[in-house]
């Protein structure tokens, strides 16, 4: 214990002799200096009133001055695309509800779900049928609008506003042939119109009275054109109720049948004859 008390005491006297020995170990560190940053120049903004403008103007003036920049051109030129897009995309469904085309695809498409069909025929057929039905029917409408207002329009002889419309007339009258009164004049109330004549109707109260009369035509044909595919679904299920069949499914022995009966009396001809008669007969 005592030996290793003097090896301690012999090794602090080495290290302050080390220590003094050295002046660098034993003066204290010296600060280092580091360069100021010096902040940016940030002069105010100053505000020119309207004496201090070129060209001077009066104190009084309070007027303020816009000043549009080049970019303007541009940006009425990107809205003027943009609505003729639109317009592109929204008119050829506007103008289908002003055809039959809205009887047809709706009859269509409730002669295939009452043959228990879901998705046969496909969506694209049975709207091919009805554009074509739609393009048969309306010829002669079609017709009076490219002689009274398409033609003279590319020819450059009315405006488009005068092409519009003369274009719109026979639409007009094939749509007042087939509304029916009481939707029209339903309308007619709700816009507070009071037309003095058949070329005085508004389009805002004519198209969809329109469409709801085209709707109420397509759905009384479903029903009749449902009705004997009822008969067999009843039918079948009494039957297979009788003899006790009840775990086979009804639509197993029916949809055959249905399919069956409706090739017999040529149906998709029967339907559209019926369906094309109905518009061109009034």
């Amino acid at each position: 214990m005592r030996r290793s008390a003097e090896i301690l005491i012999l090794a602090l006297c080495l290290l302050g002799t080390a220590w003094f020995a050295h002046p660098a170990l034993a003066a204290p560190p010296q600060p280092v200096e580091t360069p100021a940053v010096q902040a940016p120049d940030v002069r105010p903004p100053t505000v020119q009133t309207p004496s201090e403008r070129p060209g001077g103007s009066s104190p009084n003036d309070s007027s303020v001055a816009v000043r549009i920049s080049s970019d303007a051109p541009a940006l009425s030129r990107t809205v003027l695309i943009v609505l003729l897009l639109t317009i592109g995309a929204v008119a050829p469904a506007i103008l289908l509800l002003m055809t039959s085309f809205t009887r047809y695809v709706v009859v269509l498409s409730l002669a295939r779900n009452g043959l228990g069909l879901q998705g046969i025929p496909p969506n694209q057929v049975l709207i091919g049928l009805a554009l074509f039905m739609t393009f048969f029917t309306m010829g002669p409408v079609f017709s009076q609008v490219n002689e009274a207002a398409l033609q003279p329009a590319l020819e450059g002889r009315i405006t488009t506003s005068t092409a519009i419309e003369r274009g719109f007339a026979p639409l007009r009258t094939f749509m007042l042939e087939h509304v029916d009164p009481e939707d029209l004049r339903m309308f007619l109330d709700a816009s507070d119109a009071r037309p003095q004549g058949p070329s005085e109707v508004p389009a805002s109260a004519l198209v969809p009275a329109f469409v709801i009369s085209e709707l109420r035509r397509a759905f009384t044909i479903g029903f009749l054109v449902f009705l004997p595919f009822l008969v067999i679904d009843l039918v079948v299920s009494s039957v297979l109720m009788s003899l006790g069949m009840v775990m086979v499914p009804p639509v197993v022995i029916s949809l055959p049948l249905k399919l069956l009966l409706f090739v017999l009396v040529d149906g998709w001809g029967l339907l559209v004859s019926s369906l094309v008669t109905s518009v061109t007969r009034g």
